[in-house]
């Protein structure tokens, strides 16, 4: 099954092209144009300006990655929500047009669930799954026992990681997006300079909370504001914060595998991309025997790739909607 893919939830307008054999999926192009250049000056994501940069870029990618006449389409996948809803409508119109035209099945993707899928490309994680979810909006632990059968286990009850990284970046006046400068700068800190808490670590459950881990950070720099042009000091922070946020999330994930008994780990959202996330990671779930799957790097950010993915497994049990009637969802849950 040969499917386009089209994905505008946020601030990236990207289209893919996959291919579905058995439950093994291959991306044959991958389009992402990023919009980070844009929104920096605004020091975050601005709706209406993203639909309109996803509306300026959209039918140039797809003439670049299919036929006019859509040949050799089997299917076409589009992110539906969760995400913006002036930016998902650019790529939910593209894609119910194209539908419309082609008469080809179009399946809508669950942008949550495109991140877990990108640890298909290429790859097939044994079940049952334990999947962490990781990114700007989402912190939760999922178990998968089969394809399209998720049970959320644990959620943020406040910030998600990945606001917290972008919100404590700010605080240290460095720029958008916070989480990958946030990942640059603690690598010359020391991650043990400062004793940030660890929310809800002892706690016996699958939630979590990082809302007073950004609140520790702040009264910290409020008590060295003069250390603030001291860039070793601004890196101990961001190491001292990004270690409290890493061991969190490893230990809460083990700790809930002990008791859902997954045969593999996944790791999914943007802050998948975290590099000593993914390291730690690993490592603990290596260490208890756990099969650990890792997306490729360029598929951990937002892409159409993983729409693909996600769109090839539920094309397959025959899920898809009436072009003339679909909409987008800027809260679809999974």
């Amino acid at each position: 099954m040969r499917i386009l893919a089209i994905e505008t939830s946020c601030d990236e307008t990207a289209v893919a092209i996959l291919n579905g054999i058995d439950d093994v999926v291959r991306v044959e192009s991958s389009l992402v144009r990023s919009q980070i250049d844009i929104h920096a000056a605004y020091g975050g994501v601005v709706p209406e300006v993203a639909a309109r940069e996803h509306l300026e870029m959209i039918t140039s990618m797809i003439a670049r990655s299919v036929r006019q006449d859509g040949a050799g389409i089997d299917a076409i996948a589009v992110t539906a929500g969760p995400g913006l809803a002036p930016a998902l409508r650019v790529g939910v119109e593209a894609a119910k047009t194209l539908a419309w035209s082609w008469k080809k099945p179009l399946v809508p993707v669950c942008h949550l669930e495109g991140h877990i899928y990108a640890n298909w490309i290429e790859n097939t994680p044994e079940f049952p799954v334990l999947a962490l979810i990781v990114s700007g909006g989402h912190t939760e632990l999922v178990l998968m026992r089969d394809h399209g059968n998720f049970e959320r286990l644990g959620e943020t009850l406040d910030d998600a990681a990945g606001e917290a990284f972008d919100k404590v970046a700010k605080m240290l006046g460095l720029p958008y997006p916070g989480g990958p400068a946030i990942d640059r700068l603690a690598a010359q800190g020391n991650p043990k300079a400062f004793a940030f808490p660890r929310p809800m670590i002892d706690r016996d459950d699958a939630m979590f909370s990082f809302s007073g881990l950004k609140t520790a950070v702040m009264y910290e720099l409020r008590r060295n504001d003069v250390r603030m042009n001291d860039e070793s000091f601004r890196a101990d922070v961001a190491a001292s914060f990004q270690e409290a946020i890493v061991e969190t999330l490893v230990e809460k994930t083990m700790r809930t595998a002990g008791r859902c008994m997954p045969k593999s780990i996944i790791l999914a959202g943007g802050v998948a991309a975290n590099a000593l996330l993914r390291d730690r990671l690993k490592a603990a779930a290596e260490a208890r025997g756990l099969a650990m799957s890792l997306p490729p790097f360029q598929y951990s950010l937002d892409n159409a790739a993983m729409i693909g993915a996600a769109g090839y497994f539920r094309a397959v049990r025959g899920v898809s909607a009436d072009p003339l009637t679909l909409h987008v969802d800027p809260n679809m849950d999974i």
